[in-house]
């Protein structure tokens, strides 16, 4: 690489400068204090791991977006992550065995091949809470409401929350006893939402008259709560797994709906985005200045099986780097205090700079023959020696 061009980065990889770097910062230890207080203790998983674990229960996609080598001391294939869920998941059932429900948090960055073209980056910092050992929609409720907690500390207005439930598509599925090669190409039409597919493809496929309805009346199922409604006359014929499933996103509904009466709350019976992955209930936050979901989760049963120990799971995750640039402070030109402290190797000196540390006041010290002044170094006090003391003041 020429010199003129050592200074490029990688696209979709980015540098956080000093101030981005400080607010960024700040926002993660407030929001893992949130999740502290919410009795979720902090996990650290490891960057590189085993490509087994990394893609266990996660389906064909995040096989893609991770990045592979081969360990040059087991010759095994490794990964770098680019989701965490997998291995918290792996310390639920593999290191920490409990019978009760445990809950989990984390934060790091993750590393895409391919950024997302709404994303912008390759280079996400995930942040998520995860809790295990509990199958009632009460545990989807706390992690949901816990997600919305995090988007109002961060400071988001008009909040918008899309609710799903993969088991509906699933138990359809099942009942229509469709083939492994139906299912995926039904999957795949209902993702891109392509009605007229949808419609062609149902006179080939050899199921009662009942079931293409539900199939094809599917994607018309989006909206507000009389969208529910509309399902459950929609599938008065389809088997108990989905009258389940919707009395599972009303009982959820309703319950956020009090816990946060000025939500904005809408249904996508059709949204299988993590089909391979999760099995019943999912959801995902929006606002109205981002066109792509700020932070998103559901339900993954038993992901711990390969582990050993399969256990209910529910959790959601959001890119803290997003979140961070949504909530800029209201006044950028706010300054935590800063002094400066002229070089000078007086005793007297170096115990008040070392006093006024140890009180988390920041002190910067010149050093000799250094260029810039206290001004440039965005000092807004300074350290003088004034009748026999060193005192802080504002800097003129």
């Amino acid at each position: 690489m020429q010199q003129k061009d050592s200074w490029l980065l990688p696209d979709g990889i980015d540098e956080i400068l000093p101030a981005e770097a400080k607010h960024l910062e700040q926002l993660r230890s407030r929001l893992l204090k949130l999740f502290s207080c919410w009795g979720y203790d902090l996990v650290i998983p490891p960057f590189i791991d085993f490509l087994d674990s990394l893609l266990t229960g996660s389906g064909h996609d995040l096989d893609l977006q991770t990045f592979k080598l081969t360990d040059q001391i087991s010759g095994k294939m490794l990964g770098i992550r680019a989701d965490m869920t997998p291995q918290v998941a792996r310390m639920d059932a593999h290191n920490i065995k409990h019978e009760w429900p445990t809950r989990l948090c984390y934060a790091g960055t993750i590393l895409h091949t391919r950024g997302d073209p709404l994303e912008k980056t390759r280079s996400p910092m995930q942040l998520g809470a995860e809790l295990y050992g509990h199958a009632g929609i009460e545990s989807d409720i706390e992690v949901i409401r816990l997600m919305l907690e995090m988007l109002a500390i961060t400071g988001l207005q008009n909040v918008h929350l899309d609710l799903g439930h993969v088991g509906i598509y699933r138990a359809l599925s099942k009942q229509a006893e469709l083939t492994a090669q139906q299912e995926s190409e039904l999957f795949d039409i209902l993702q891109r939402k392509a009605r007229p597919e949808l419609a062609e493809l149902m006179t080939s496929y050899n199921i009662n008259s009942d079931l293409k309805s539900m199939f094809l009346k599917l994607p018309e199922l989006n909206g507000d709560k009389d969208i529910i409604t509309r399902a459950q006359s929609v599938f008065s014929k389809a088997n108990d797994e989905v009258k389940t499933a919707l009395a599972d996103l009303v009982g959820i509904a309703d319950k956020l709906a009090h816990y946060f009466p000025s939500l904005a709350i809408s249904f996508d019976l059709a949204e299988l985005r993590g089909y391979h992955y999760h099995t019943g209930v999912v959801f995902a936050a929006f606002i109205p200045s981002v066109g792509r979901e700020i932070a998103r989760g559901g339900r993954y049963d038993n992901i711990g099986a390969i582990f050993g120990r399969a256990r209910p799971a529910t959790g959601f995750s959001a890119d803290l780097k997003l979140l961070s640039a949504l909530s800029k402070p209201a006044n950028p030109s706010a300054q935590a205090e800063l002094i400066f402290a002229p070089y000078n190797e007086d005793n007297a000196l170096t115990e008040k700079i070392r006093d006024l540390r140890a009180q988390q006041r920041a002190v910067v010290q010149q050093l000799p023959g250094q260029t810039g002044s206290a001004a440039d170094l965005a000092c807004n006090s300074i350290l003088e020696y004034d009748n026999q003391n060193w005192v802080v003041r504002p800097l003129a």
